[in-house]
């Protein structure tokens, strides 16, 4: 086929919202890849019938205006009650169906019996309106529930029901579907002095589009009165790409129902048992109020907005974000971040590789139309819960007041770089909300992918998983970098700590070898200390002792005693000295003790008889102890 198998294959789950590709793909193969046969496969058309007609009246019903085969299955609830209440059988309802057919501007009035089928009614409308069954185009039957073989008493049609019949001049072929479902379609809403733009994919049912409006206008759904919608039967279900809306965009204008008064008599009832008198107040019109009646009194109010005006601090703001999504989405919401943007970043993209996380930053405004189906279906999705839970740091900011944007792009723009704020102040409001994956590449931190608020739970989930496919992969690569550096910061730190062993070691040489000199200059400086003192001592014994010694006698004086004494080696040289005969011991000991020979360390002896003259008694003269004319004696160590 011309058309690309996985176009064909994505508006085939668009329209039969058939999620198990497996599934989808089995259908259109046995189709041989025709999009209308395989959606007439899935919601058959033909019934049990298709076999008894013949070839050339090929039964095909498309209704322009009303086609239901990709709409909902579940209406607003304001919508249940009304439907419920026209698709209950009746008492005799079922046996005849008045139908009112409105045909090239003639309106034909058909009975049937309720058993009959969709396809005897389309055989009495090509005899009443001579519009062959293969090209009848009717809108305002059932949508998807008027097959062939389906009974008329079992579409729920009302009594005197207006059917629209035209002849299709061709065929529409799966391109033409397919153009029609993918097409985005611009509203232009005017609501009282306000005007909104907005554009849907072909897929958004009228319904949808007024439950958007409801965010905007505060106006509930069953009090909008509109004013441009094409005359379709069964018009909240239709999809826009069914409904006739023009192109390239088309005019709407909606304001609220005008509220009713109520009319109260006061009506006095007498009591003849008592004079005074009962009042009862009786309301004008049914007895029983309406459901329009018992609401529209109401006033509605506004959801409280996401975030305050001017919040002055970052942190407090994010915590007051988390706790009103909380109360306004319930707890099936992500757990969104309570703190600055810098912190979170820390939290997620600054930590080491096995710890770190991606960061999601969730933008949000109360004025785009995308926001609570956003929050409470992509976001409240259990995939997406997961996913954000076990793998993101999500932090959430409310763009809605100019300062708190502002505040936001000025933290975006220290923390991330001028280039991320540029990339958020780029997003347009009518794409709002929107998801930035933020991961940490090659030791930046930037904005890895934009996902915008106009995409369904297969392209977030989708979007999340290609953010994590490659972040895993970085991460992966991060942590092997991370290793290596570690490697090698740990050699180095080893050979820090071995260089610093070895100073220290050899610091301690040094001081050990510098303890010990110094103990051995001082142990020098102690002995010095003590000869110099021993010195002075023995030179203070000296002088003492040369003081004591008597004068020597003069040449030719009478009883002179020589005494020559013969020092110890290695000295040869003698000392000679004469003394008066009657001087004594003690003044020769002196004389050798002046001399540096004190009697302590030298023996002095005499040679004949040989005798230690120290032993004798101090006092003796010298003639007494024989030294007398002259003698020689020696000294001795001791």
């Amino acid at each position: 086929m011309a058309e690309n198998r996985e176009e064909i294959l994505a508006n085939f789950q668009g329209i039969t919202n058939i999620e198990d590709v497996a599934e989808a793909i089995f259908h259109l193969e046995e189709t041989n890849w025709d999009l209308l046969s395989a959606i007439n496969r899935v919601m058959p058309q033909d019934g049990n019938n298709s076999a008894s007609q013949s070839n050339d009246t090929h039964d095909v019903e498309m209704i322009d205006d009303d086609i239901s085969v990709i709409t909902p299955k579940t209406h607003p609830p304001d919508r249940e009650d009304n439907q419920a209440s026209t698709s209950s059988p009746r008492n005799n309802s079922i046996d005849l169906v008045e139908l009112q057919v409105h045909c090239n501007n003639k309106i034909h009035e058909i009975k049937m019996s309720g058993s009959a089928t969709v396809s005897d009614l389309k055989k009495r409308l090509e005899l009443v309106c001579g519009v062959p069954v293969c090209r009848q185009q009717i809108s305002g039957l059932g949508g998807s529930r008027a097959t062939s073989s389906a009974t008329l008493a079992s579409l729920g049609l009302a009594r005197n029901s207006l059917l629209r019949l035209k002849a299709a001049d061709r065929l529409m072929e799966d391109d033409e579907v397919a153009e029609r479902l993918t097409t985005t379609y611009i509203l232009r809403v005017k609501h009282d002095d306000r005007e909104y733009t907005l554009k849907y994919p072909g897929t958004k049912t009228v319904q949808e589009v007024k439950n958007d409006l409801y965010s905007l206008t505060d106006i509930p759904v069953r009090h909008q009165v509109w004013t441009g919608w094409p005359t379709v039967t069964g018009l909240d279900d239709t999809v826009l790409a069914m409904v006739g809306l023009d192109l390239p965009q088309h005019e709407l204008t909606v304001k609220r129902a005008p509220s009713k008064q109520r009319e109260y008599k006061r009506i006095i009832v007498e009591s003849s048992d008592s004079e005074n008198s009962s009042v009862e107040e009786v309301e004008d019109g049914d007895s029983f109020p309406t459901e329009d009646d018992m609401f529209v009194d109401v006033p509605s109010e506004r959801l409280q907005p996401l975030m305050s005006e001017n919040i002055e601090d970052e942190a407090l703001g994010c915590i007051e974000f988390a706790q009103r999504f909380r109360a306004r989405y319930g707890p099936n919401t992500p757990n969104f971040f309570e703190g600055t943007l810098q912190d979170a970043i820390k939290e997620s993209c600054l930590k080491p590789a096995k710890e770190r996380k991606l960061l999601g930053v969730y933008l949000h405004h109360e004025q785009s139309v995308l926001s609570n189906v956003f929050c409470a279906q992509l976001l409240g999705c259990e995939t997406v819960l997961q996913t954000l839970a076990a793998n993101f740091v999500l932090y959430g900011w409310d763009l809605t007041h100019p300062h708190n944007n502002n505040m936001l792009l000025s933290s975006v723009a220290s923390a991330l770089g001028a280039v991320a704020s540029m990339t958020i102040r780029s997003i347009p409001v009518e794409r709002l909300p929107a998801l930035l994956i933020i991961m940490r590449v090659r030791s930046n931190t930037e904005i890895y992918s934009v996902i915008n608020g106009n995409v369904g739970v297969s392209e977030l989930v989708g979007g999340l998983v290609e953010a994590l496919e490659r972040f895993a992969a970085q991460r992966e690569e991060d942590a092997r970098l991370e290793r290596e550096r570690d490697a090698r910061q740990r050699v180095k730190r080893e050979q820090d700590e071995a260089y610093q062993r070895s100073l220290e070691a050899d610091r301690a040489k040094e001081e050990i070898k510098k303890q010990q000199e110094l103990e051995r200059n001082q142990e020098l400086e102690r002995v010095e200390s003590e000869r110099q003192l021993e010195e002075a001592r023995k030179e203070a014994r000296r002088a003492g002792a040369a003081a004591r010694v008597p004068a020597e006698p003069a040449e030719g004086a009478r009883e002179v005693a020589r005494v020559r004494v013969r020092l110890p080696p290695p000295h040869h040289a003698c000392l000679e000295r004469r003394f008066h005969a009657h001087d004594t011991l003690a003044a020769l000991l002196d004389f050798l003790a002046s001399k540096g020979y004190p009697q302590e360390n030298y023996k002095v002896i005499a040679s004949w008889p040989r005798r230690d003259l120290t032993m004798e008694s101090h006092s003796s003269t010298l003639k007494a102890l024989k030294l007398y004319p002259q003698e020689t004696i020696m000294l001795e160590e001791r």
